[in-house]
């Protein structure tokens, strides 16, 4: 056997710690530079050829384009008459200007809107704006969103039929099973043999749910539902801010089978609790795969229906030129000349109207001007002679005969009155003699103004023997008040009304915990 040779040379050199560091710093110093090599690489090449990227980043998106025939919006929601164009609502539903007031806030209502035509999309998407909100703590029952074969006009699902074949979206908000899982949104869907499991929320037969809080939220409340490729998704705005696009996801259904052609419906209802659930806007959006065209409008339209528009758009051409005909035999002065001479533009309309109700203003004022005129004539007459009278009254107070207080005041204005009566049947018109009625206190206090500026200055002698008995009349003492509730009987109607109260609010507590829904 060989041995090993014993020395320096038989152990492995081991460098120094200082060196150690300094390989480790410079690998580390290399393998930085090249990251930072590759990143400005990257970036290069995305400047460079910037489609590139772009179209692997929106390559997956679809294409979007509003479908106004299966939606509706505020501010003009409704027509004329109450309905809603291409939809249609039942139950307890009240349409509006600006939202539908799906059900009430009283209990045991139901309602829905449903689109009147069918939807054959492969892919589509729709955006939902609605709020739910009620005076107590809890909610009852909830609102759905649904895409089904037939049209779910009234039933016990949230207001909708049982055994829908499609897929309904519902905003849960009483808890039924007691597991304080709600509000809730669940994803069920149904082939039209199933019935709706009440007692457990649906849990058993979603597809997809996520616990969110839609009731009373200071903005509407939105839901986006996709679906894309055999894939139902939904996204949930909770209402907080008031951006539009703050969607949060919700859950997704993969290879999700519904329906070729359906309808798009909202329904609610309520129960043992009720709340207002009001949907402001439904909008839906055919969605086509990148590289797909959307089919223009314009085919979709059936025939049948392309035909009554067109009879009908004949029947007003042809009513038209009736009406031409008619004007031009009622106007023959007017042949020959532009048809646009004829009408009033809108501007000379806009000028007219601005002038004729500036004639209808300076009408009004010469009408006020000459009632005041005559009012402030009738003021100078009463005026005038009353000045007369006081003078005469105060001539012959001076000789002795004084008298003269607020009676005698009051009769002088009924005898003037009486003695201008044939001066009141100068005027023509009633409306002159109700204008001096209305009026006849500014000349009152005129007469207390001036027979205290024209009697009390210049004859204060005469004054004060009317006043002086008047001032020395003393009023009677009140008798002393006498309490009308004693201090036992006050403290008894405080305790009977502090039972009464604290009974209330029990009570209330247990009508609430005991309420449960209705269908």
């Amino acid at each position: 056997m060989r041995e090993r040779p014993v020395g320096p040379s038989a152990f492995p050199v081991i460098p120094p710690l200082s060196a150690l560091r300094q390989h480790s710093d410079s690998n580390m110093a290399v393998s930085i530079a090249k990251c930072l090599a590759s990143y400005v690489y990257i970036l290069l090449i995305s400047l460079i050829f910037p489609h590139v990227f772009a179209d692997n980043a929106v390559g997956d998106s679809p294409h979007r384009r509003f479908e106004y025939k299966y939606s509706f919006k505020g501010p003009h929601l409704t027509q004329s008459d109450g309905r809603i164009p291409f939809w249609i609502h039942t139950g307890n539903a009240i349409p509006s200007s600006d939202q539908i007031r799906i059900t009430p806030s009283l209990r045991s209502q139901k309602g829905s809107v449903w689109t009147k035509s069918p939807v054959s999309f492969e892919h589509w998407e729709a955006e939902v704006a609605f709020r739910v909100s009620g005076r107590g703590r809890m909610g009852a029952d909830g609102l759905a969103i649904w895409f089904t074969a037939g049209q779910g006009l009234e039933g016990p699902v949230y207001g909708a039929a049982d055994q829908w074949n499609g897929v309904g979206i519902f905003f849960d908000s009483f808890d039924n099973d007691g597991k304080k899982n709600n509000p809730a949104v669940l994803v069920v869907g149904n082939n039209g043999k199933l019935f709706y499991d009440h007692q457990n929320d649906g849990t058993t037969q979603s597809l997809g749910t996520c616990l969110r809080d839609f009731r009373n939220k200071p903005y509407p409340v939105r839901a986006k539902i996709t679906y894309y490729r055999k894939s139902l998704s939904v996204f949930i705005n909770n209402g907080f801010t008031p951006d539009r696009d703050d969607y949060e996801f919700c859950t997704r259904v993969e290879n999700m089978i519904i329906p070729d052609t359906g309808y798009f419906g909202i329904s609610a209802a309520t129960g043992g609790l009720a709340d207002d659930h009001d949907v402001l806007s439904f909008l839906v959006f055919r969605l086509a795969e990148p590289g797909q065209n959307l089919p223009p409008p314009e085919k979709e339209i059936p025939k049948e229906e392309k035909d009554k528009y067109q009879e009908e758009f004949e029947n007003f051409q042809q009513e038209l030129d009736k009406r031409k005909e008619e004007f031009q035999k009622e106007h023959p002065d007017v042949q020959g000349q532009p048809i646009e001479d004829l009408f009033e533009s809108v501007n000379d309309r806009e000028i007219r109207q601005v002038f004729e109700g500036q004639n209808r203003i300076h009408l009004e004022i010469k009408q006020l001007n000459r009632q005041l005129a005559m009012i402030l004539d009738e003021q100078r007459r009463y005026v005038s002679v009353i000045t007369e009278e006081i003078s005469k009254r105060s001539s012959q107070a001076q000789s002795g005969q004084v008298g003269c207080d607020k009676c005698s005041l009051k009769q002088l204005a009924m005898g003037q009155q009486q003695g201008n009566a044939g001066g009141l049947g100068s005027y023509e018109t009633v409306q002159h003699f109700n204008d001096i009625k209305e009026h006849l206190h500014v000349v009152k206090r005129s007469i207390e103004h001036i027979i205290q500026k024209n009697v009390v200055r210049r004859d204060i002698d005469i004054i004060k023997l009317p006043i002086t008995p008047l001032l020395k009349v003393k009023c009677p003492e009140l008798p002393p008040l006498t309490a009308c509730l004693s201090t036992t009987h006050f403290v008894v109607f405080i305790v009977v009304q502090s039972l009464l109260f604290f009974g209330y609010i029990m009570y209330k507590s247990q009508q609430e915990a005991a309420a449960k829904k209705f269908f």
